[in-house]
């Protein structure tokens, strides 16, 4: 069976109003179910999960005024988490996993969704604001002239790519302008055990001696992505070194195989984008862990 997605019955999005000094962005709650019954072994738990959304879009002001001629932050943030799982305690600790991840501080995972998104806004914006006394300085630097490089954007979004019965995987997605030649885009990943509540690493799915050959595995990957029949030719490519490709741990599962990603500058230049490659579980055999992750939820029924 496939993974599905069942609207709840009334299939309507609700807009709340965050109102405060700092904070006039608009709260939509989308609310929905994953649920999945494809491969693995079945825990006896529910693996349900319930979905809402928070999308904030907002102009934060680097000066105390509404001139939108002056410098100002243009941020959105589309953020979902869970709102309903098996139990609270539960709940809580997927809510803790979804927070930690995306926000990535350890600051925002404990306090609601809600408000962990109006912290992380005012945070954001106290942050942008204290940037005016050097706005000033290098406006005064530049005889008058605008410093354009204190326009300043974030747009931070995360989406689930797969659920089965015992695995979660999403992405979370990251593009901003701080300054500097040109913006920011990357991407991280997150595989959670639904049985145990717990993030997972490579560690987790496979041999202790893993790294090597799933380094060759990755190189061969590439090799094919990019129609070449040697390491090195991947240099023609663009590619930095053959050295710098290694696992680096920012995968996501799914039925198929494993899926890497690597961000800009990681083992390529910017202009390469964000670098994806998949290797199925046949190409794997030979270091899964046993009884590990991938043999037990992925492999047991093949």
């Amino acid at each position: 069976m496939k993974r599905t997605f069942k609207p709840f019955a009334s299939m309507l999005m609700t807009i709340r109003e965050f109102r405060s000094l700092y904070f006039a962005a608009y709260l939509l709650l989308g609310a929905g179910l994953w649920s999945s019954c494809t491969g693995g072994a079945a825990s006896g738990r529910s693996s349900d999960i319930h979905f809402d959304s928070i999308v904030v879009q907002q102009q934060i002001p680097l000066l105390q005024t509404s001139d939108t001629t002056l410098p100002f932050a243009e941020i959105r943030i589309a953020f979902t988490y869970p709102s309903k799982f098996r139990n609270q305690e539960s709940l809580f600790r997927l809510q803790q996993i979804f927070q930690g991840t995306f926000f990535g501080d350890r600051q925002y995972d404990s306090i609601p969704p809600g408000e962990a998104v109006k912290k992380f806004v005012e945070d954001y914006s106290q942050r942008y604001r204290s940037l005016s006394n050097a706005y000033y300085e290098d406006k005064n630097r530049l005889k008058g002239e605008m410093p354009v490089w204190y326009w300043y954007y974030m747009n931070n979004s995360n989406k689930i790519l797969f659920q089965n019965e015992s695995i979660l995987s999403y992405a979370v997605t990251y593009n901003d302008y701080e300054g500097g030649a040109h913006g920011s885009h990357r991407i991280t990943y997150t595989n959670i055990d639904l049985n145990e509540l717990v993030t997972l690493s490579e560690e987790d799915l496979f041999v202790p001696d893993y790294y090597k050959p799933l380094r060759e595995k990755i190189v061969q990957g590439l090799m094919h992505s990019y129609r070449v029949n040697e390491p090195d030719s991947l240099l023609d490519k663009g590619f930095f070194t053959i050295e710098d490709i290694v696992p680096n741990n920012n995968f996501w599962l799914n039925n198929e195989g494993i899926h890497y990603s690597y961000n800009q500058y990681e083992i390529a230049p910017y202009s390469m984008g964000v670098i994806d490659v998949a290797i199925p579980y046949t190409d794997l055999q030979d270091i899964l862990l046993p009884g590990g992750v991938i043999s037990r939820y992925f492999l047991s029924e093949k």
